[in-house]
């Protein structure tokens, strides 16, 4: 297994792993609005507010995860969401996910990013560091429709300390869809 940070050259591949994934366990509707998701941060968010992590396996895309930064008017935060995240249906149950998204945690904590926060299910993310938060300590961009999904990560050892709010997120995030 390889993980790379290099998508530029894959964004079709990717969107396409989006799409088919959310299509075999959401459907169809679900897949496309994913799949274009992926596409739409891909090319339209600037450099410095994206980082896309993929593993894959003799040349062939198991999975990806992407990162994209949230601002908070009265705070200075360095902050990213993590999503979508997807792994190829027939590598999935084999911890693919788990270790994509720690090799991308690392990688932001390089960089010296402070938190990382994402909107998914709960049993899951913990696997890898993450614990439930509310939107008083880390205000989300749009109303939430599963407050108990929202969960966050310091990434530089110190305690999650409230954040001053609003947040905004990336364009292509920018739908309350989303949330």
């Amino acid at each position: 297994m390889d993980f790379s940070a290099e998508y530029e050259a894959h964004v079709e591949a990717i969107a396409d792993l989006f799409t088919a994934t959310f299509t075999n366990s959401e459907g169809s509707e679900e897949g496309a609005l994913i799949g274009e998701l992926a596409r739409r941060l891909m090319a339209e968010t600037p450099l410095q507010d994206i980082r896309v992590f993929t593993v894959w396996n003799d040349n062939e895309l198991g999975g990806a995860i992407i990162f994209s930064r949230l601002t908070f008017k009265g705070d200075s935060s360095s902050v990213f969401v993590l999503g979508p995240v997807a792994v190829a249906t027939e590598h999935q149950r084999q911890h693919i996910g788990q270790r994509l998204i720690a090799h991308g945690l690392q990688g932001l904590r390089q960089e010296g990013v402070d938190l990382a926060v994402t909107y998914g299910n709960p049993s899951f993310y913990r696997r890898v560091g993450f614990s439930v938060i509310t939107e008083d300590d880390v205000p989300a961009p749009f109303s939430l429709q599963h407050p108990e999904g929202w969960l966050g990560q310091s990434l530089n050892n110190t305690p999650l300390t409230p954040l001053k709010g609003p947040s905004r997120c990336v364009q292509a995030f920018n739908d309350p869809a989303f949330w």
